[in-house]
């Protein structure tokens, strides 16, 4: 029987063929339900590059890293559970570059530190908990004024030398840069002290273990592993709201690690100030160090973004045009921004059809929608006064001349067509009017914009101001 032979640390893991046939069975499984095109252009480059029985990990390969996100993210969950249908000791799946440094034969789960290896260069020390994602470093973190404050603290926790604040306390939404910082601390913490213990989990793990602990009553385990740590890092904290036990455990270990000279890194989704269900004396320890918030991208950054992806792929072009475009109308969180940039090149190149603002705007339409501006009839009254220089007031009024009148079922047309707001609703809206007055202001602006261009032209003027 032919085996591959994989490393983990000095111990040496035999991997017989069924590990070889489960992946030829789900490759052709993947091929059947993706489609064959699909298939060929970004599942058929990929290699079994490692498996650790121990960890319940895959290491799936692919030539390069943008391949590797496509395929990540839109195959990641789905390559998970296929392998879980096969073996279902596997508990995780990673997908990342590097398919030319893959022998086919050997699996190489983690390198062995060899005795005459300068410990000086190399890492020795251990990470552990969620691993480090190669990709996510310094050098490919995008700074802005969003971000720089978060930024430049990330990088005095890890560059390993006297520190004026303990904990860093990094907060801000989903999707802005938090994870990537935590990782390239991890990564650089490494490289400027290669022995240090890294311990990095979410609050969610560090409760689920911590109440496993517990009921195994084996909670000395768990507080040396974590209290000797070099650098412990924790993200979304929020998640330990309301859970007394936890939180009195989660405070004593912040203690011994700040009082130890160790490194405490944590993250949430909003300011310590703003969390509700933390103990007030975790709120004040949090508070002690440096709390640095990650905004939302403004629009130079989110075009810086888009052009550093764009350079890491010098094969795709992809017009100035485009990427100005992106940047204006992708404005929620970067990884969004970066999803629908990977998504457009990946249709482009499966369609063969070149990238241009048409292309872009029908290969996200949904995602488009869904990052529309909201529009409140408040905003449209107010616009459609100042264009016609009555008084906002007016909308509201009983009156009913003409100078007043249209521009008031201007306004309703316009509620109607950039709100999501009811016909009932927007009666309420303008002086308690009956639904019928506003299906009859309607239909009348549809009719006008035909027959007058000059009313047209004050609909069009009004509905690039309030969708700009």
């Amino acid at each position: 029987m032919n085996q591959a032979v994989g490393t983990v640390g000095a111990m040496h893991v035999t991997i017989d063929d069924p590990i070889e046939l489960a992946w030829e069975s789900i490759r052709s499984g993947l091929r059947r339900d993706c489609g064959a095109r699909t298939f060929d252009n970004w599942l058929k480059p990929s290699r079994l590059a490692g498996f650790d029985e121990d960890e319940g990990l895959v290491q799936i390969a692919l030539p390069s890293e943008f391949m590797a996100n496509w395929v990540d993210t839109h195959y990641g969950e789905r390559l998970l559970h296929a392998w879980r249908a096969h073996l279902p000791q596997v508990r995780r799946v990673t997908v990342s570059a590097g398919i030319d440094s893959v022998k086919p034969a050997l699996f190489t789960v983690a390198p062995v530190i060899e005795p005459e290896q300068d410990d000086s260069v190399e890492p020795t020390g251990t990470v552990e908990g969620i691993q480090l994602e190669a990709r996510y470093t310094f050098d490919s973190f995008v700074t802005g004024k969003a971000n720089e404050v978060a930024y430049n603290a990330a990088r005095t926790v890890a560059e390993g030398g006297a520190l004026t604040f303990n904990p860093l306390f990094l907060h801000g939404g989903t999707g802005l840069g938090k994870t990537h910082l935590m990782h390239a601390i991890g990564h650089e913490y490494r490289r400027h002290v290669p022995k240090a213990k890294i311990v990095y989990m979410s609050a969610e793990k560090f409760m689920f273990e911590f109440v496993g602990a517990l009921r195994a009553k084996d909670t000395h385990n768990f507080k040396q592993r974590l209290r000797s740590a070099d650098l412990l890092m924790i993200d979304d904290v929020q998640f330990i709201a309301g859970k007394d036990s936890t939180q009195e455990e989660f405070f004593h270990t912040m203690n011994e690690i700040i009082s130890a000279g160790k490194r405490l890194v944590i993250t949430a989704d909003r300011s310590p100030q703003d969390l509700e269900g933390i103990e007030a004396r975790i709120l004040s320890r949090l508070s002690w160090g440096l709390v640095a918030d990650v905004n939302p991208a403004d629009f130079e950054l989110r075009l810086a973004i888009i052009s550093r992806k764009l350079e890491s792929m010098p094969q795709v072009s992809v017009s100035q045009e485009v990427q100005l475009f992106l940047a204006k109308r992708i404005a929620s969180n970067v990884r969004e921004l970066e999803g629908a940039l990977n998504r457009v090149i990946a249709y482009a190149m499966l369609s063969n059809r070149p990238i241009d603002v048409a292309f872009v705007e029908e290969t996200l339409t949904d995602v488009l929608r869904a990052h529309q501006r909201r529009i409140t009839i408040d905003e449209i009254q107010r616009k459609v006064s100042d264009h016609f220089r009555i008084r906002q007031s007016e909308m509201t009024s009983a009156r009913r001349a003409r100078e007043v009148a249209r521009p008031r079922q201007i306004a309703m047309y316009l509620a109607k067509q950039l709100t999501p707001r009811s016909l009932p609703e927007i009666g309420r809206r303008f002086g308690g009017r009956d639904h019928t007055t506003v299906i009859h202001a309607v239909k009348q602006i549809e009719k006008l914009r035909k027959a007058d261009a000059e009313i047209d032209a004050d609909v069009r003027l009004l509905l690039r101001q309030l969708e700009g």
